[in-house]
C-alpha cells in the first residue's frame, strides 16, 4: 500500500500521512456496498430520509472534530464551520423536496400516439455511485453529491482529495452512528490511481475538479460505458455597468473573487467595468482590498486563509508575473507571501489584456484583473470569451437592467446584482458551457434525478392489434 505525505497549508510541513487504496481494495469496498444497496433501495423513501436526518444529527455530535480536521485540511476555521453546516442544509432541502420530485414522476401518466396506451415512468437508482472530490470544500463537495444519491437509494463511495483528506476521519465516525447508512457509503482514501480505479468500480460517476482530470474522468466512463456528471473550472466574469454604485459594485467585486482566497470555481476572475465608473470603481476596489487581512498567524482572525495546495501559489504568481511582464500595472497586493504556508493578499490588475494567462486561464486565487470597455456589447464579447462558461455576474443599477445583459453571457448561471451565487443556490439547475463541465447540473430537480434510470411503463388499456393491422393490401 503507498503511503501519501499530506502538508498543511499553514505550516507548509507534512503532518499527515494518506494510506493510498489500490485497485483491489477499491473493488472490495464497491463489492461490500453492491451487497447492502438493494436493501437500502428496498426501503421506504421516508426511511432513507430519516436515516439522512440521523446523519445530519451525527454531524452535530461531531462537529468539532470535523471542524477541527477540516481547518488543518484548509487553513481555515469559519469556513470550515459554515461547510459542517452546508452539509445539514443539503439534508434537510433533500428531506423537502425528494418526495415531491420523484412521485412528479413516477405519478404522472402521458397520452401517447397510439389511442388506448399511456406512459407511465418507474424510476430505478443506480447501484453505485462514485464520488470523486476536490480539495477547496472537502466536505461541501464529497457530500454535494452523495446526500442526493443516496436519498435515490444508490450506494455512495468517495474519494476525496489526498491534499485535503484529514476530514475522512471523523467523518466516518458520524457515519458510523448511523449503521444503516455505514452499509452504504464508504469514503475511500488515496491518490489519483485510486480514483481511477472507482471509475471503473461504479455505475455512475459524479466528478469535481481540473479541465484536465475531468477529460479522463470523463475518457475512463466512457470507456467503462457509465454515465458522469462533470462539474469543472471556472474563469468566470463579472460586468459592471455604468449605473452600477462603484462603491457598492467594489465590495461586491471583491468579495466574489477573493472569498475562500479565491480556491471556488464560481469565484469572479475577470472584471469588465464601464469606463464612465471605472475611476471610483477602482479607486474603491483597491482600498477594499488594502483592508483585506491574512488569517495568519492567528487562524482565528483575518479574512483570507492560506492556498490550500502550495503549487496554486505558483501557478497564480507565474500568471501575475506573466500579466506584468505584458504590461498589467499591480494596484494592490502582487506578491505571494510565505509565513511556511502561502498567502496573497487581494491582488488587482489593471491594463490586463485578453492574451495574457490571467485573463484566460483559470487562477483559483484572489486575483482581481479588471478591464474597462466603453459599450455593453464590447463587454458581453469580452465576457464570453475563452473556453469557460460555468458562471458569471452581472451588477446594474436595476435587476432589470443587469438581466438584459446577463442572458447574453454563455455562462451556466448569472448572479444579477451580486456575485458568485452559485455556491449557494441549489434549488436552480444550470448547465455549464464549454469547458465547465458535462452531464446533468448536480443543481436543481436534476441533482436528484439524475442517480435513476428511468424505465418507461406502456399501459395499453384498449385492445392489442393484431397483425392484420399490418397487413398488405396492394
Amino acid at each position: 500500500m503507498v503511503t501519501i505525505d499530506v502538508k498543511n497549508p499553514r505550516t507548509g510541513l507534512v503532518d499527515h500521512r494518506l494510506p493510498g487504496l489500490d485497485s483491489a481494495g477499491v473493488m472490495a469496498v464497491a463489492a461490500r456496498l453492491r451487497v447492502a444497496q438493494p436493501g437500502w433501495a428496498a426501503r421506504p423513501l421516508a426511511t432513507r430520509l430519516a436515516a439522512l436526518g440521523r446523519l445530519a444529527d451525527a454531524l452535530d455530535s461531531h462537529a468539532d472534530a470535523i471542524v477541527a480536521a477540516l481547518e488543518a485540511d484548509t487553513g481555515r476555521r469559519h469556513i470550515s464551520r459554515v461547510e459542517v453546516m452546508g452539509v445539514k442544509g443539503m439534508i434537510a432541502r433533500w428531506q423537502r423536496d425528494a418526495g415531491p420530485l420523484i412521485a412528479g414522476v413516477e405519478e404522472t401518466l402521458t397520452p401517447t400516439a397510439l389511442p388506448g396506451v399511456m406512459a407511465a415512468t418507474r424510476l430505478h437508482p443506480y447501484p453505485l455511485v462514485g464520488i470523486i472530490s476536490p480539495w477547496n470544500f472537502p466536505l461541501t463537495l464529497a457530500m454535494i453529491d452523495a446526500v442526493p444519491a443516496l436519498a435515490a437509494g444508490c450506494a455512495v463511495m468517495i474519494k476525496p482529495s489526498e491534499i485535503a483528506p484529514r476530514f475522512i476521519a471523523p467523518l466516518r465516525a458520524a457515519i458510523a452512528d448511523v449503521p444503516e447508512l455505514a452499509d452504504v457509503l464508504a469514503l475511500i482514501e488515496g491518490d489519483g490511481g485510486t480514483g481511477a480505479a472507482l471509475v471503473g468500480a461504479v455505475d455512475y460517476v459524479a466528478f469535481t475538479g481540473s479541465v484536465a482530470t475531468g477529460r479522463r474522468v470523463a475518457a475512463a466512463a466512457a470507456a467503462a460505458f457509465i454515465p458522469a456528471s462533470l462539474e469543472l473550472g471556472g474563469k468566470d466574469p463579472m460586468i459592471v455597468l455604468a449605473s452600477a454604485d462603484p462603491d457598492w459594485a467594489a465590495g461586491v467585486a471583491l468579495r466574489a473573487s477573493v472569498l475562500a482566497t479565491g480556491q471556488a470555481c464560481q469565484s469572479i476572475e475577470r472584471v469588465y467595468v464601464d469606463r464612465a465608473i471605472a475611476g471610483p470603481f477602482l479607486e474603491a476596489l483597491v482600498a477594499a482590498a488594502e483592508a483585506v487581512t491574512l488569517n495568519w498567524p492567528d487562524v482565528g482572525t483575518g479574512d483570507l486563509g492560506p492556498f490550500i495546495d502550495g503549487r496554486q501559489a505558483t501557478v497564480v504568481q507565474a500568471q501575475i508575473d506573466d500579466a506584468v511582464a505584458q504590461g498589467a500595472r499591480v494596484l494592490a497586493g502582487g506578491r505571494v507571501e510565505d509565513h511556511g504556508g502561502l498567502w496573497l493578499r487581494p491582488t488587482v490588475l489593471v491594463d490586463v489584456t485578453p492574451e495574457m494567462k490571467v485573463m484566460a486561464d483559470e487562477t483559483f486565487g484572489p486575483v482581481i484583473p479588471v478591464t474597462l470597455f466603453d459599450s455593453v456589447d464590447e463587454a458581453v464579447a469580452l465576457a464570453n470569451g475563452g473556453d469557460f462558461g460555468l458562471s458569471a455576474a452581472v451588477l446594474a443599477g436595476s435587476i432589470a437592467e443587469a438581466e438584459a445583459v446577463g442572458v447574453r453571457l454563455r455562462a451556466g448561471a448569472v448572479s444579477l446584482n451580486d456575485g458568485s451565487l452559485t455556491s449557494m443556490i441549489g434549488e436552480a439547475e444550470k448547465s455549464s458551457f464549454g469547458l465547465s463541465g458535462l452531464g446533468p447540473s448536480r443543481m436543481g430537480a436534476s441533482g436528484l434525478l439524475r442517480f435513476f434510470r428511468r424505465q418507461a411503463l406502456l399501459r395499453q388499456s384498449g385492445t392489442a392489434m393484431p397483425l392484420g393491422a399490418w397487413a398488405e393490401r396492394g
